[in-house]
């Protein structure tokens, strides 16, 4: 079996390569393809990924997207490329547009243009949801979309981007909503990255005792990014094509409640301090999300508990810090 990841060098698409290849000795083997623009990390994760075949490619580029998946004619393609993170959500930013939708438009025009078959996962976001309202948690796949960030937009564009290539086109595509992933090798940018990487840097002697926080009474849903690529695979070889799955834990955690249980485990005593430049307006208050509907076809369900995700978060960060 022919397997792309796009976007491989990212925090998710590493640990969908390793899982992948650790899967190698319990069923058919198969052939892994990692798909990065030049110079977005590939190399540094090469040494890591032995088994992997690199090739550059800009998903922005139409025909470098069709000659590179006609070099591979996959059966199965993780589709993870894309932008990520927004620091200031109120922010129009057009990157996240080009990026998300017009990427994924490439890939999917390409295997239509190509005439290959294969099955193809779309990875999409909770950010979608946007504004739930506490009577609407835990958040099904039926809930009403309210995207408040131009990334949640352009994560709602690329989904409905995958549902009509599958209505219009017969392709085998299956999207997933992944809530707040975190665990170890996340970026420092998301708040328990943040929070860790604080932590590590007060414990090396690097950063006053003090950690900078922004609203810490927002309730969000967190799953560690180990059970999320094994939702990716069992979505994509259970899941019905042109549905959505939401993937997450069931379980909402304020943000003081990750800082509370990240401070239990430091090595220092630590001081929060406010910081203004860390408040969001459009904050949403709650959002957990409901993983019945994957559950109930893959049997998926999440398996590691948050401090277990948490711990190797921090022990990740002290092996970072130098």
């Amino acid at each position: 079996m022919r397997i792309v990841i796009t976007g491989i060098a990212g925090f998710t698409g590493i640990h969908l390569a390793q899982y992948i290849l650790s899967r190698n000795n319990e069923s058919q083997e198969v052939e892994l393809y990692g798909i990065d623009i030049a110079g977005n990390g590939s190399e540094g994760v090469k040494p890591f990924l032995e088994d992997v075949k690199f090739l550059n490619c800009d998903m922005l580029k139409k025909e470098e997207v069709k000659e590179t998946i006609d070099e591979i004619r996959p059966d199965k393609i993780f589709h993870l490329a894309g932008l990520t993170f927004q620091a200031n959500p109120r922010e129009f930013s057009e990157r996240f547009y080009t990026t998300n939708v017009f990427g994924t438009i490439n890939l999917l025009e390409a295997v239509r243009e190509l005439r290959i078959d294969p099955i193809i996962h779309i990875a999409c976001s909770s950010a979608e949801y946007g504004l739930v309202s506490e009577n609407e948690n835990p958040v099904k796949e039926t809930n009403p979309l309210r995207p408040l960030s131009a990334y949640g937009i352009s994560k709602l564009a690329q989904d409905m981007v995958g549902y009509q290539y599958h209505k219009n086109y017969g392709l085998k595509i299956v999207r997933t909503r992944a809530f707040n992933i975190t665990g170890p090798g996340e970026r420092e940018n998301f708040v328990c990255s943040g929070f860790a990487r604080q932590i590590a840097l007060i414990e090396k002697g690097k950063q006053e005792q003090a950690i900078h926080v922004g609203n810490l009474e927002a309730k969000r849903d967190f799953v560690d990014i180990r059970d999320v690529v094994r939702a990716y695979w069992l979505t994509s070889e259970k899941g019905i094509w042109g549905e959505v799955y939401n993937i997450c834990s069931g379980k909402a955690y304020s943000i003081g409640e990750i800082l509370k249980i990240l401070l239990q485990m430091a090595r220092e005593n630590i001081v929060i301090r406010k910081d203004p430049e860390r408040m969001r307006i459009s904050d949403i208050p709650a959002q957990v999300g409901s993983f019945e509907k994957i559950h109930k076809q893959t049997g998926w369900e999440p398996i590691i508990p948050l401090e277990e995700t948490l711990r190797d978060l921090l022990d990740y960060w002290r092996r970072q810090v130098q």
